[in-house]
Protein backbone atom coordinates (compact mmCIF):
# COMPACT_ATOMS: atom_id res chain seq x y z
CA UNK A 1 0.00 0.00 0.00
CA UNK A 2 1.53 3.00 -0.93
CA UNK A 3 1.21 6.44 0.77
CA UNK A 4 0.33 4.95 4.36
CA UNK A 5 2.44 5.29 7.33
CA UNK A 6 1.54 3.07 10.88
CA UNK A 7 2.77 4.42 14.26
CA UNK A 8 2.23 2.85 17.26
CA UNK A 9 1.99 4.25 20.71
CA UNK A 10 3.74 2.08 23.79
CA UNK A 11 0.07 0.45 24.76
CA UNK A 12 0.70 -2.32 22.72
CA UNK A 13 2.92 -2.18 19.76
CA UNK A 14 2.80 -5.83 19.15
CA UNK A 15 -1.03 -5.53 17.66
CA UNK A 16 0.09 -2.75 15.65
CA UNK A 17 2.98 -4.86 14.03
CA UNK A 18 0.13 -8.04 13.44
CA UNK A 19 -2.12 -5.25 11.53
CA UNK A 20 1.01 -4.32 9.55
CA UNK A 21 1.76 -7.82 8.79
CA UNK A 22 -1.62 -8.01 7.36
CA UNK A 23 -1.34 -4.78 5.76
CA UNK A 24 2.07 -5.77 3.88
CA UNK A 25 3.32 -2.68 5.27
CA UNK A 26 6.06 -1.86 7.78
CA UNK A 27 5.39 -0.26 11.42
CA UNK A 28 7.24 2.91 11.56
CA UNK A 29 9.25 3.57 14.63
CA UNK A 30 8.00 5.85 17.00
CA UNK A 31 10.14 7.31 20.03
CA UNK A 32 9.05 8.37 23.43
CA UNK A 33 10.95 10.18 26.23
CA UNK A 34 10.43 11.62 29.76
CA UNK A 35 11.98 15.35 30.35
CA UNK A 36 12.87 15.27 34.04
CA UNK A 37 9.86 17.13 35.12
CA UNK A 38 8.28 13.94 34.38
CA UNK A 39 6.91 15.51 30.94
CA UNK A 40 6.13 13.11 27.90
CA UNK A 41 7.61 14.04 24.38
CA UNK A 42 6.73 11.93 21.62
CA UNK A 43 8.70 11.75 17.90
CA UNK A 44 7.03 9.91 15.02
CA UNK A 45 10.39 8.77 13.57
CA UNK A 46 9.75 8.57 9.54
CA UNK A 47 8.13 10.81 7.17
CA UNK A 48 4.07 11.77 7.59
CA UNK A 49 4.14 14.67 4.67
CA UNK A 50 0.59 14.42 2.87
CA UNK A 51 0.72 10.66 3.98
CA UNK A 52 -2.44 8.61 5.07
CA UNK A 53 -1.45 8.27 8.52
CA UNK A 54 -2.75 5.44 11.39
CA UNK A 55 -1.66 5.90 15.01
CA UNK A 56 -2.54 2.32 16.97
CA UNK A 57 -2.94 3.03 20.39
CA UNK A 58 -5.73 1.35 22.77
CA UNK A 59 -6.47 3.00 26.48
CA UNK A 60 -5.04 0.53 28.41
CA UNK A 61 -3.56 0.86 31.81
CA UNK A 62 -1.75 3.27 32.54
CA UNK A 63 -4.56 4.99 30.83
CA UNK A 64 -4.25 8.24 31.15
CA UNK A 65 0.07 7.75 30.71
CA UNK A 66 -1.01 6.45 26.93
CA UNK A 67 -3.81 9.06 26.56
CA UNK A 68 -1.50 11.64 26.48
CA UNK A 69 1.07 9.91 24.55
CA UNK A 70 -1.32 9.38 21.75
CA UNK A 71 -2.44 13.09 21.71
CA UNK A 72 1.24 13.92 21.56
CA UNK A 73 1.36 11.65 18.68
CA UNK A 74 -1.66 13.05 17.32
CA UNK A 75 -0.05 16.15 17.23
CA UNK A 76 3.17 15.25 16.07
CA UNK A 77 1.43 13.83 12.77
CA UNK A 78 -0.46 17.19 12.41
CA UNK A 79 2.74 19.11 12.74
CA UNK A 80 4.58 16.90 9.98
CA UNK A 81 1.81 18.08 7.36
CA UNK A 82 0.08 14.40 7.75
CA UNK A 83 -2.54 14.62 4.68
CA UNK A 84 -5.08 12.75 7.21
CA UNK A 85 -4.74 11.05 10.56
CA UNK A 86 -6.88 8.28 11.20
CA UNK A 87 -6.55 6.95 15.14
CA UNK A 88 -6.73 3.49 15.42
CA UNK A 89 -8.68 2.92 19.12
CA UNK A 90 -8.88 -0.97 20.03
CA UNK A 91 -10.14 -0.39 23.38
CA UNK A 92 -11.70 2.93 24.67
CA UNK A 93 -11.61 2.56 28.03
CA UNK A 94 -13.50 5.79 28.70
CA UNK A 95 -16.30 4.94 26.97
CA UNK A 96 -17.52 3.32 30.07
CA UNK A 97 -18.18 7.23 31.64
CA UNK A 98 -20.90 7.70 28.85
CA UNK A 99 -23.83 9.25 30.83
CA UNK A 100 -24.92 11.69 34.12
CA UNK A 101 -25.60 9.54 36.65
CA UNK A 102 -25.27 11.05 39.49
CA UNK A 103 -25.41 14.96 40.34
CA UNK A 104 -21.97 17.11 39.24
CA UNK A 105 -20.10 14.12 37.51
CA UNK A 106 -17.72 14.07 34.98
CA UNK A 107 -18.05 12.92 31.43
CA UNK A 108 -15.08 11.55 30.47
CA UNK A 109 -16.33 9.65 27.17
CA UNK A 110 -17.12 12.92 25.68
CA UNK A 111 -14.36 14.98 27.09
CA UNK A 112 -11.41 12.48 25.61
CA UNK A 113 -13.32 12.21 22.65
CA UNK A 114 -13.22 16.32 22.44
CA UNK A 115 -9.41 15.82 23.25
CA UNK A 116 -8.97 13.89 20.59
CA UNK A 117 -10.21 15.48 18.31
CA UNK A 118 -8.71 19.17 19.11
CA UNK A 119 -5.36 17.16 18.83
CA UNK A 120 -6.19 17.12 15.10
CA UNK A 121 -7.47 13.72 14.06
CA UNK A 122 -9.71 13.54 11.32
CA UNK A 123 -11.29 9.61 12.00
CA UNK A 124 -11.26 7.12 14.65
CA UNK A 125 -11.59 3.47 13.82
CA UNK A 126 -12.54 1.91 17.11
CA UNK A 127 -13.50 -1.54 18.09
CA UNK A 128 -16.66 -2.81 20.59
CA UNK A 129 -17.49 0.41 22.14
CA UNK A 130 -19.03 -0.20 25.50
CA UNK A 131 -22.37 1.91 24.68
CA UNK A 132 -23.59 2.79 20.57
CA UNK A 133 -24.42 6.20 21.81
CA UNK A 134 -20.29 6.92 22.52
CA UNK A 135 -20.21 6.98 18.82
CA UNK A 136 -21.90 10.37 18.83
CA UNK A 137 -19.45 12.01 21.65
CA UNK A 138 -17.16 12.44 18.65
CA UNK A 139 -17.06 15.37 16.05
CA UNK A 140 -14.50 13.33 14.14
CA UNK A 141 -15.94 10.46 11.85
CA UNK A 142 -16.08 7.04 13.96
CA UNK A 143 -16.18 3.49 12.09
CA UNK A 144 -17.26 1.26 14.89
CA UNK A 145 -16.06 -2.74 14.52
CA UNK A 146 -16.91 -5.54 16.96
CA UNK A 147 -15.90 -9.26 17.34
CA UNK A 148 -19.03 -10.95 16.99
CA UNK A 149 -17.43 -12.37 13.76
CA UNK A 150 -14.41 -13.82 15.19
CA UNK A 151 -16.13 -15.03 18.54
CA UNK A 152 -18.60 -16.83 16.21
CA UNK A 153 -15.71 -18.51 14.36
CA UNK A 154 -14.81 -19.89 17.21
CA UNK A 155 -17.89 -21.18 18.90
CA UNK A 156 -19.12 -22.77 15.61
CA UNK A 157 -17.12 -25.55 16.41
CA UNK A 158 -18.71 -27.10 19.71
CA UNK A 159 -22.37 -28.50 18.91
CA UNK A 160 -24.62 -25.19 19.16
CA UNK A 161 -27.70 -26.68 19.19
CA UNK A 162 -28.55 -26.49 22.77
CA UNK A 163 -27.10 -23.07 23.57
CA UNK A 164 -28.26 -20.10 24.90
CA UNK A 165 -25.92 -16.56 24.99
CA UNK A 166 -26.72 -14.77 28.08
CA UNK A 167 -26.19 -11.15 28.13
CA UNK A 168 -25.09 -10.24 31.89
CA UNK A 169 -27.62 -6.91 31.74
CA UNK A 170 -30.28 -5.41 29.41
CA UNK A 171 -27.93 -2.74 27.81
CA UNK A 172 -25.80 -5.59 26.25
CA UNK A 173 -29.00 -7.55 25.28
CA UNK A 174 -29.19 -5.89 21.72
CA UNK A 175 -25.38 -7.13 20.93
CA UNK A 176 -25.65 -10.57 22.36
CA UNK A 177 -29.09 -11.26 20.79
CA UNK A 178 -27.11 -9.91 17.07
CA UNK A 179 -24.16 -12.64 18.23
CA UNK A 180 -27.23 -15.68 19.18
CA UNK A 181 -28.25 -15.20 15.85
CA UNK A 182 -24.75 -15.62 14.20
CA UNK A 183 -24.54 -18.99 15.72
CA UNK A 184 -28.20 -20.35 15.44
CA UNK A 185 -28.91 -19.67 19.40
CA UNK A 186 -31.06 -18.80 21.81
CA UNK A 187 -30.63 -15.12 23.52
CA UNK A 188 -31.01 -14.59 27.15
CA UNK A 189 -30.29 -11.48 29.90
CA UNK A 190 -29.62 -10.93 33.71
CA UNK A 191 -31.55 -7.81 35.22
CA UNK A 192 -28.68 -6.60 36.31
CA UNK A 193 -28.46 -3.37 39.04
CA UNK A 194 -25.41 -1.65 39.77
CA UNK A 195 -24.38 0.09 43.17
CA UNK A 196 -20.45 1.04 42.69
CA UNK A 197 -18.06 0.13 40.22
CA UNK A 198 -17.14 -3.77 41.83
CA UNK A 199 -20.56 -3.96 43.27
CA UNK A 200 -23.75 -5.29 41.30
CA UNK A 201 -26.36 -7.63 41.92
CA UNK A 202 -28.30 -9.50 39.46
CA UNK A 203 -32.25 -10.70 40.26
CA UNK A 204 -33.04 -12.98 37.64
CA UNK A 205 -32.25 -14.36 34.30
CA UNK A 206 -34.45 -13.28 32.02
CA UNK A 207 -34.52 -16.21 28.89
CA UNK A 208 -34.20 -20.23 28.86
CA UNK A 209 -30.83 -21.67 30.70
CA UNK A 210 -31.91 -24.53 32.34
CA UNK A 211 -29.95 -27.71 31.09
CA UNK A 212 -28.24 -25.55 28.10
CA UNK A 213 -25.16 -24.79 27.20
CA UNK A 214 -24.29 -20.96 27.92
CA UNK A 215 -21.86 -18.38 26.79
CA UNK A 216 -21.78 -15.35 28.61
CA UNK A 217 -21.21 -13.03 26.33
CA UNK A 218 -20.29 -9.00 27.45
CA UNK A 219 -18.01 -6.16 25.57
CA UNK A 220 -15.18 -6.30 28.48
CA UNK A 221 -14.38 -8.08 32.00
CA UNK A 222 -12.64 -5.89 34.06
CA UNK A 223 -12.78 -7.07 37.91
CA UNK A 224 -15.12 -9.76 36.81
CA UNK A 225 -17.97 -8.74 39.50
CA UNK A 226 -20.80 -8.63 36.93
CA UNK A 227 -19.87 -12.00 35.47
CA UNK A 228 -19.09 -13.70 38.85
CA UNK A 229 -22.84 -12.15 40.20
CA UNK A 230 -24.09 -14.05 36.78
CA UNK A 231 -22.58 -17.25 37.05
CA UNK A 232 -23.79 -17.52 40.83
CA UNK A 233 -27.59 -16.67 39.44
CA UNK A 234 -27.14 -19.25 36.21
CA UNK A 235 -26.38 -22.10 38.34
CA UNK A 236 -29.44 -21.61 40.06
CA UNK A 237 -31.10 -23.38 37.15
CA UNK A 238 -27.84 -25.49 36.95
CA UNK A 239 -27.19 -24.96 33.30
CA UNK A 240 -25.44 -27.87 30.87
CA UNK A 241 -22.00 -26.09 30.40
CA UNK A 242 -20.67 -22.49 30.61
CA UNK A 243 -18.57 -20.52 28.97
CA UNK A 244 -17.54 -16.83 28.81
CA UNK A 245 -16.54 -14.45 25.92
CA UNK A 246 -15.75 -10.85 25.87
CA UNK A 247 -14.05 -8.07 23.17
CA UNK A 248 -11.98 -6.78 25.75
CA UNK A 249 -10.43 -9.18 28.22
CA UNK A 250 -8.69 -6.40 31.17
CA UNK A 251 -8.94 -8.67 33.61
CA UNK A 252 -7.99 -6.28 36.20
CA UNK A 253 -7.27 -6.90 40.30
CA UNK A 254 -6.92 -10.79 40.20
CA UNK A 255 -10.58 -11.37 37.68
CA UNK A 256 -8.39 -13.55 35.88
CA UNK A 257 -7.48 -15.82 38.55
CA UNK A 258 -10.54 -15.57 39.99
CA UNK A 259 -12.73 -16.47 36.83
CA UNK A 260 -10.21 -19.08 36.10
CA UNK A 261 -10.71 -21.02 39.41
CA UNK A 262 -14.60 -21.46 38.76
CA UNK A 263 -14.61 -25.30 38.15
CA UNK A 264 -17.37 -25.08 35.84
CA UNK A 265 -16.08 -22.23 33.44
CA UNK A 266 -15.13 -24.53 30.43
CA UNK A 267 -13.71 -21.38 28.35
CA UNK A 268 -12.45 -17.87 28.83
CA UNK A 269 -12.73 -16.55 25.32
CA UNK A 270 -11.97 -12.76 24.38
CA UNK A 271 -9.71 -10.72 21.80
CA UNK A 272 -6.13 -8.83 21.68
CA UNK A 273 -7.61 -5.66 21.62
CA UNK A 274 -5.85 -5.16 25.10
CA UNK A 275 -2.30 -6.79 25.96
CA UNK A 276 -2.48 -9.74 28.07
CA UNK A 277 0.78 -10.46 30.42
CA UNK A 278 1.85 -13.76 29.94
CA UNK A 279 2.69 -14.45 33.47
CA UNK A 280 -1.17 -13.92 34.06
CA UNK A 281 -2.55 -16.02 31.44
CA UNK A 282 0.42 -18.87 31.50
CA UNK A 283 -1.55 -20.89 34.93
CA UNK A 284 -4.89 -20.79 33.18
CA UNK A 285 -4.01 -21.42 29.46
CA UNK A 286 -6.22 -24.40 28.92
CA UNK A 287 -9.60 -22.40 29.49
CA UNK A 288 -8.14 -19.02 28.08
CA UNK A 289 -8.47 -18.53 24.43
CA UNK A 290 -7.15 -15.36 22.92
CA UNK A 291 -8.36 -14.47 19.31
CA UNK A 292 -6.82 -11.95 17.08
CA UNK A 293 -8.56 -8.60 15.58
CA UNK A 294 -5.26 -7.48 13.58
CA UNK A 295 -7.09 -9.19 10.36
CA UNK A 296 -10.42 -7.05 10.74
CA UNK A 297 -8.37 -3.59 11.88
CA UNK A 298 -6.04 -4.04 8.80
CA UNK A 299 -9.08 -4.68 6.59
CA UNK A 300 -10.59 -1.33 7.64
CA UNK A 301 -7.69 0.11 7.24
CA UNK A 302 -7.33 -0.84 3.79
CA UNK A 303 -10.98 0.27 2.97
CA UNK A 304 -10.32 4.02 4.65
CA UNK A 305 -7.25 4.20 2.83
CA UNK A 306 -8.57 3.61 0.02
CA UNK A 307 -11.85 5.16 0.49
CA UNK A 308 -13.98 1.98 0.50
CA UNK A 309 -17.08 1.46 2.56
CA UNK A 310 -16.24 0.31 5.72
CA UNK A 311 -19.99 -0.01 6.89
CA UNK A 312 -20.28 -3.25 4.41
CA UNK A 313 -17.68 -4.69 6.45
CA UNK A 314 -20.10 -4.73 9.37
CA UNK A 315 -22.63 -6.71 7.52
CA UNK A 316 -20.27 -8.87 5.98
CA UNK A 317 -19.78 -9.37 9.68
CA UNK A 318 -23.19 -9.92 10.57
CA UNK A 319 -23.87 -12.37 7.85
CA UNK A 320 -21.29 -14.87 7.96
Amino acid sequence: MRDISVFSGSAHPELAAEVCAHLGVPLSPTRVSRFANDCLEVQLQANCRERDVFLVQPLVRPVQEHLVELLLMCDAARGASAGRITVVMPHYSYARSDKKDAPRISLGGRLVADLIAAAGVHRVLAMTLHSPQVHGFFSVPVDHLHALRELAAHFRRYDLSRTTVVSPDLGNAKEAAAFARLIGAQVAAGAKQRYADDRVTISTVIGEVADRDVIVLDDEIAKGSTVLELLDKLRESKPRSIRLACTHGLFAAGALKRLGEQPDVLEIVCTNTVPLPAEECAPYAEKLRVLSIAPALAEAVRRIHNGESVSALFDAAREV
